[in-house]
């Protein structure tokens, strides 16, 4: 959407650099991209609402307008979908919003973010309540950087779904790589982001986008199909940026590379992300026709948990897994008076410790009369999260106060 919409007109003059203003400033623009996707054999169109929501508006001083946007993007997809000779699916567009609620804001503040959980909570439900009224099938959380605002996205789902009366709103998520190593800009590995979203109860797909051309792109395509029961959706850049940010490669470069996975049994939905245009399309669409989606495939069969990395419990073949319980305010002194003393880097090292020594499983429990447990969970929760030496590690939640184990689910 954001090629073609660069390719039609300079988006600087007519709405400051913000895309998404197009949906109330010139919809018909809008639409006659939307037409030429469905043209060129395009299946699922997405709505114009990538940065739909306020965080991404602030940018542009059009918070109050967001929600508007979304509704006008996903009614004006509708429109067009519906006037299609054959059917088309209107995928309701959610971008990461270019906030993070893993990583900290200031490098010398740990536990500093950008928004809330709450916060995150808020301005999705926002978005997905006027995408789903405008006449999205369902949502498609893209470009995902960041599991925990992914999870902030699904539980605004779950809330929207209850509170318009309909059951859980379907969602595909796409994930984006920051290179070819497979994790996240958070440090997350595509398995272990998968174990985070996996319990939403209407996932339609997972896959991944942007980042990468196809090729670069097969061999996490082919690590996502390793271990998802999901269908597989892979929508690439159009090549690697190169050094005036454009997009290189062809519609005839790239369509063989993704027809090829498709005939390896790979894939489920394919499209394109930055860079690619109807003709990349019609001739993704002429590289698949005919070819057997990838098959449904079982599940682990085993417990998987996550922190930045998956940890398999295997309770068929073995019942021990080794879990860290020196982050316990109740079975260690030195934690419980670190914590108490505000020293959180060295209770950190605790933590690192207990994952050396063969913990896979990290129980973090502030549970003290002296301190203000949901406070404390918290804080050290987030100082986790933004060490990748303790972050690996799954966490076990551990308290006998419910505000307090919300809040370390907020955080973890």
């Amino acid at each position: 959407m954001g090629t073609m919409i660069q390719q039609a007109i300079k988006a600087e003059s007519v709405s400051g650099g913000d895309n998404e203003l197009l949906n109330i400033r010139w919809p018909s623009l809008i639409a006659d991209i939307h037409s030429r996707y469905i043209a060129a054999g395009a299946d699922i169109i997405e709505t114009n609402t990538f940065g739909a929501n306020r965080f991404s508006q602030e940018n542009y001083g059009q918070q109050e307008n967001a929600a508007q946007m979304a509704f006008e993007g996903a009614r004006i997809a509708r429109e067009v979908a519906d006037k299609s000779p054959r059917k088309v699916w209107v995928a309701g567009s959610m971008g990461p919003t270019g906030k993070s609620l893993t990583l900290a804001q200031k490098l010398d503040d740990p536990d500093a973010r950008a928004c809330t959980f709450d916060e995150m909570v808020e301005a999705c439900g926002e978005q997905i309540r006027a995408l789903i009224r405008g006449g999205a099938d369902f949502l498609l959380l893209e470009t995902c950087f960041d599991a925990l605002n992914t999870k902030a996205a699904l539980y605004a789902a779950e809330k929207v779904s209850g509170e318009e009366g309909i059951a859980p709103f379907p969602v595909m998520i796409s994930v984006t790589s920051s290179d070819r190593s497979g994790r996240t800009l958070t440090g997350q590995t595509l398995e272990a982001f998968y174990t985070s979203v996996r319990h939403y109860p209407a996932l339609l797909a997972f896959g991944i986008n942007c980042s990468l051309g196809p090729a670069e792109m097969r061999p996490l395509v082919e690590e996502i199909s390793r271990f998802s029961d999901l269908p597989l959706i892979c929508y690439p850049n159009a090549g690697l940026p190169n050094e005036l940010g454009g997009y290189d490669e062809t519609p005839e470069s790239m369509a063989p590379v993704l027809g090829d996975m498709a005939k390896a049994g790979l894939l489920n939905i394919v499209g394109g992300c930055c860079g690619t245009t109807p003709a990349h399309i019609k001739a993704f669409s002429e590289a698949v026709s005919g070819v057997k989606p990838r098959a449904e495939k079982p599940g682990y069969g085993s417990l998987t948990v996550c922190g930045l990395e998956a940890v398999h419990i295997d309770l068929r073949h073995s019942n021990f897994t080794n879990v860290g319980e020196r982050t316990n305010v109740a079975g260690s002194r030195k934690f419980a008076r670190l914590i108490s003393a505000g020293d959180y880097d060295t209770a950190l090292r605790i933590a690192a410790g207990q994952i050396e020594g063969g913990a896979s499983v990290i129980d973090i429990n502030v549970d003290d009369a002296m301190l203000d447990s949901r406070l404390e969970m918290g804080k050290f929760v987030r100082r986790v999260e933004n060490d990748p030496d303790v972050a690996k590690a799954a966490l076990m939640i551990d308290s006998s106060h419910w505000d307090t184990l919300i809040e370390g689910l907020k955080n973890a």
